[in-house]
């Protein structure tokens, strides 16, 4: 069982990046996707390292922990913020967030093939489900004369490195404690995002952005990359697994329902039939089986 502080926070947390998803695409109006990422994360992760600084936590890495830092910064920030920035801008944001909550199927596959993780039923059950839930959105893309399925092979590619990264991280031997190493990842990858903002794309024009424009980039800053970050961190040594499991699956609905508001995005019926399979799909893998020998409550 949780508290009712934690559940509160949990609630937030779930709100929080749920809500992200939208306000990504807002900024996408405005805002070329890696200057974006840039911006957000650069101004993010800095005053991220401040606070955390100012806890009092051991902040310098080691000389021989730079290298690992660098490589699992590859895929869980560079790989994952590159690629799903370039899906939310070529996808709905509410079917991006879909897409991009595949991780965990991801994960449980990418352990199998190169870690010795065993496939399960419920593993089976998972991968048929997503499955699915790709071959609806994609049916939605290509059935419109405008649309984009390139931005479901971003999302996918996106959760895949989000995937990889966390099995990496899974068996990193690091000193710092997971808060810091993932600040120093940020700090690190925003360097080689500008770099490539600045090679790659126009140079975005402030004067023009609208006050919507300042909340959206904002809400990047200060939530997305500081409050959420830090809410996550400070719960995830006490959650339970199934309840962390719960928040994950939450987040894609939360995104869908709220895009509506953000963005006048309207959901089809692919959309919802997808979360839902993706819903299964995640719960497979992440909720825990029922004990044995313990008897089925009634209803």
């Amino acid at each position: 069982m949780i508290n009712r502080r934690q559940l509160w926070a949990l609630l937030a947390l779930t709100l929080m990046w749920g809500v992200n998803w939208p306000m990504m695409k807002l900024s996408l109006s405005q805002l070329s996707p890696l200057y974006f990422r840039a911006i957000t994360m650069t101004l993010g992760a800095s005053w991220l390292f401040a606070f955390v600084a100012w806890r009092g936590e051991r902040m310098r890495p080691r000389p021989e922990e730079w290298r690992g830092i660098a490589l699992l910064g590859l895929p869980n920030i560079l790989g994952w913020h590159t690629l799903s920035i370039f899906g939310v801008q070529a996808l709905a944001s509410g079917r991006a967030a879909i897409l991009g909550f595949t991780m965990p199927i991801f994960t449980v596959v990418l352990g199998a093939l190169f870690f010795g993780e065993k496939i399960t039923p419920r593993v089976r059950l998972a991968l048929v489900s997503v499955v699915l839930a790709i071959g609806l959105l994609l049916w939605h893309e290509l059935a419109r004369l405008s649309g984009r399925p390139a931005g479901v092979a971003w999302m996918l590619g996106a959760a895949a490195c989000w995937a990889l990264g966390t099995l990496l991280f899974r068996r990193a031997h690091l000193t710092l404690s997971p808060m810091v190493v993932t600040v120093w990842m940020l700090l690190l990858f925003s360097v080689a995002l500008w770099v490539m903002a600045l090679s790659l794309e126009p140079l975005p024009r402030p004067e023009t952005f609208t006050p919507m424009m300042w909340v959206s980039l904002a809400y990047g800053v200060g939530v997305n990359y500081g409050v959420a970050q830090l809410i996550w961190f400070g719960m995830a040594r006490d959650l339970p697994p199934a309840t962390s499991a719960m928040s994950v699956m939450a987040i894609p609905l939360v995104g869908t329902l709220s895009a509506t508001f953000i963005t006048a995005e309207v959901p089809h019926w692919q959309d919802w039939l997808a979360m839902a399979f993706v819903m299964v799909a995640i719960a497979s893998v992440l909720l825990p089986s029922r004990p044995s020998g313990l008897p089925v409550k009634a209803s």
